[in-house]
Parts: structure tokens; C-alpha cells; sequence
């Protein structure tokens, strides 16, 4: 079920900013074009991979984890609210200060409090900054994470967050960017 994602990961462009290579991935960046195939293939293994009976509220990432977490909202019926980069000012909201390999930035968390049952979805975990960030703040909020789940696993990141939060996170695919390349990492 996951080879459509597999594929299109190791079909992506990789751009070379400086000494780093980025891939250019649809869910990871939102170009080139998301085809609806890719999207459904990866909603279909989260939908039978993992159990949803619990979940109250899906929590998406401004901003790549817009689409998912809409995407699986249409597909669950779970209602779904974005952790994004500005604030509102709204009653409650809990800013969160986010640092990942690429820079510094805000989040403001609105619509979560203590005891929602939610699941976490984000399009990539790279540096675990960002993650690591989100997962404290949601602790500190008191919700309980039932899941995390991130479509794409680059390096290390993955196990930086777990080991920072004490939380698992489910990933779909494993990549390492190899001469200039994506490679799979098969576990």
C-alpha cells in the first residue's frame, strides 16, 4: 500500500541549496503536483494501520500538515484544527517557540485542552525540532496523544523527538538523502 509513496520519493526532484540537498516532494511541499492517488494511498494505510475508535480531534502542522489532516478528516469523519505560524488571540491559545534545522520560528495552538484524545499528523520529521516542540506544548496542554504520525522519516529525526518526548511516532517510510539522491531505508 505504501508503494505509491515509496515511488514518488524516489522519483522527486533534490535541489542543492548550498551543501544541503532538499527533496522536492508533493506531501512534503505541495509541489509538484499532488496527485489525489498518492494522498488516498497513504489516508488508506492510516485508516487500516492504525486505530481511530479514540480520537476526538486531528491535529495538523502549518503548514504541509494542512492537507493531511483534512484529508483524513474527510476520510474519518474526525473533526480536525491546525497548529499554525501565527496567532489569533484567541481565548486559550498556547504559543510555541520552534527551532528546527532550518530556522526559528512561532506556532500558536488554539481548540486543544486538557483530556482531548488527539492524533498528531505532520508530512515529514527531519531534524525533530518542530515535533519536539509541538508534542511538549500538547503535554503541557494536557492532551493526550494517541497517535503521531508522519508520512516521510528523514535521518534521524524520528528518533531525536522520541527520545526528547518520550511519545512513539509512527512513520510510513524512511528516507536518507544518499549522493544527492533519496534513498529508502528499509527497516
Amino acid at each position: 500500500m505504501l508503494e505509491e509513496l515509496k515511488k514518488s520519493l524516489l522519483e522527486c526532484p533534490v535541489v542543492k541549496k548550498g551543501d544541503y540537498f532538499y527533496f522536492v516532494h508533493p506531501i512534503s511541499d505541495g509541489v509538484p503536483l499532488v496527485e489525489s492517488k498518492l494522498m488516498n494511498s497513504i489516508m488508506d494505510y492510516i485508516v487500516d494501520n492504525f486505530d481511530l475508535s479514540d480520537v476526538e480531534k486531528i491535529v495538523g502542522v502549518e503548514s504541509m500538515g494542512i492537507p493531511l489532516a483534512t484529508a483524513l478528516s474527510l476520510r474519518t469523519d474526525i473533526p480536525f484544527v491546525i497548529i499554525r505560524k501565527r496567532s489569533y488571540g484567541l481565548a486559550g491559545e498556547c504559543q510555541v517557540h520552534q527551532k528546527t534545522g532550518y530556522g526559528k520560528s512561532e506556532l500558536f495552538i488554539n481548540n486543544i485542552a486538557k483530556d482531548d484524545n488527539i492524533l498528531l499528523i505532520d508530512d515529514v520529521v527531519s531534524t525533530g525540532g518542530t515535533l519536539t516542540s509541538v508534542i511538549k506544548a500538547l503535554d503541557e496542554i494536557g492532551a493526550n496523544i494517541i497517535h503521531v504520525i508522519l508520512p516521510i522519516e528523514k535521518d534521524d529525526g524520528k528518533k531525536i523527538v522520541e527520545e526528547n518526548t518520550g511519545k512513539r511516532l509512527s512513520t510510513l517510510v524512511k528516507i536518507r538523502m544518499i549522493d544527492g539522491k533519496v534513498t529508502i531505508v528499509e527497516d
